[in-house]
């Protein structure tokens, strides 16, 4: 069946981006005719431009190419399907021209009425605001740290390193971030809400050491599946729980909570808690700066590369979003 549809997947694409970098009202074709998607547009774009202004910074261009993941159905009159839209947005800063990446997904639902196709439904995905899959439900538990002296899992290290004091490498920590930004290292099992695994590996690449304890409610160690049993504490892949891990660490791998984010470095750690309630959904590592002096992100389950850090453009924020703010010890 030929695809009809995608002329109007064509006209969505261009509308994509011209609200990306253009706030004002829009007088094209309007293409979506979902009113819960054009409210929430409309709101995004007036907050987008309080926050350009904030920042004083000018978006200038946004290039997005869509992939098709998956035809869910498909008719002569009605077609579902998963897209994959992958953005590459370029803005000025000081004189300065940035690019942030970030690769979204979302379910597009297209409906012929009168020979034209237009876009009846946006559903999309806002997998930072899941909670992580996980065998058993969290508890209390999950967030005891044990205090002992962290044993070096050299399995896991596969560097024979020992115990005596090293530093954070810093540089390796955000050129593996940069490395696998849009993708898993297949090294490491990738979870469905990934962004604290990705955090924790970027993490180990600046040669954090293992905290293994074989507990998976404390500690921060991974050693993956072994004969089909998970096999990593919850602070290496859950949010929350590496938000309690860093607050607590005094061996091995250990933070220190600054207040502001210009007081970050490359390689430090952003916790979100999009509601405010205390628990945390969301990981990112610093990667960058903008000609400002703040910090640029780089994460995944939303896979992004140099997003600003507050991520306000990101459909997971709320204004109850709080932060943690974590600066890895550049010594262990």
């Amino acid at each position: 069946m030929e695809r009809e549809w995608k002329s109007a997947l064509y006209t969505y694409v261009n509308q994509y981006n011209r609200c990306e970098i253009d706030y004002r009202p829009q007088t094209s074709e309007r293409i979506v005719t979902d009113p819960a998607f054009v409210l929430d547009r409309g709101e995004r774009m007036a907050r987008l431009d309080e926050w350009y202004r904030r920042r004083r910074a000018v978006p200038l261009r946004s290039e997005t190419s869509a992939k098709i993941i998956r035809t869910v159905t498909e008719s002569p009159e009605e077609s579902v399907v998963d897209v994959q839209l992958y953005s590459r947005l370029f803005y000025e800063k000081s004189g300065m021209t940035h690019r942030e990446n970030r690769i979204e997904r979302e379910r597009l639902t297209f409906l012929r009425q009168n020979g034209t196709w237009t876009i009846t439904r946006v559903e999309r995905e806002v997998p930072e605001r899941r909670p992580p899959g996980a065998s058993r439900p969290f508890q209390q538990a999950d967030f005891v740290q044990a205090m002992n002296r962290p044993l070096l899992n050299h399995d896991v290290l596969r560097q024979g390193r020992s115990s005596r004091q090293q530093l954070y490498r810093r540089d390796l920590a955000v050129a593996y971030a940069d490395r696998w930004w849009n993708a898993g290292n297949p090294a490491f099992e990738e979870f469905e809400v990934d962004c604290t695994n990705y955090v924790s590996q970027c993490l180990f690449a600046g040669e954090a050491p293992i905290h293994y304890t074989g507990r998976r409610e404390a500690g921060w160690w991974y050693k993956g599946y072994v004969n089909g049993t998970e096999m990593w504490s919850y602070s290496w892949a859950v949010s929350n729980s590496l938000e309690r891990y860093l607050s607590s660490s005094i061996w091995g791998l250990t933070a220190t909570v600054v207040e502001r984010p210009e007081q970050l470095m490359l390689g430090d750690v952003i916790l979100y808690d999009w509601d405010g309630d205390g628990r945390f959904q969301h990981s990112t590592v610093v990667t960058a700066f903008d000609a400002g002096g703040m910090p640029l992100v780089n994460a995944h389950t939303v896979s992004s590369r140099h997003r600003y850090w507050d991520y306000q453009d990101s459909y997971a924020w709320t204004e109850r979003t709080v932060y943690r703010l974590f600066h890895i010890a550049d010594e262990f």
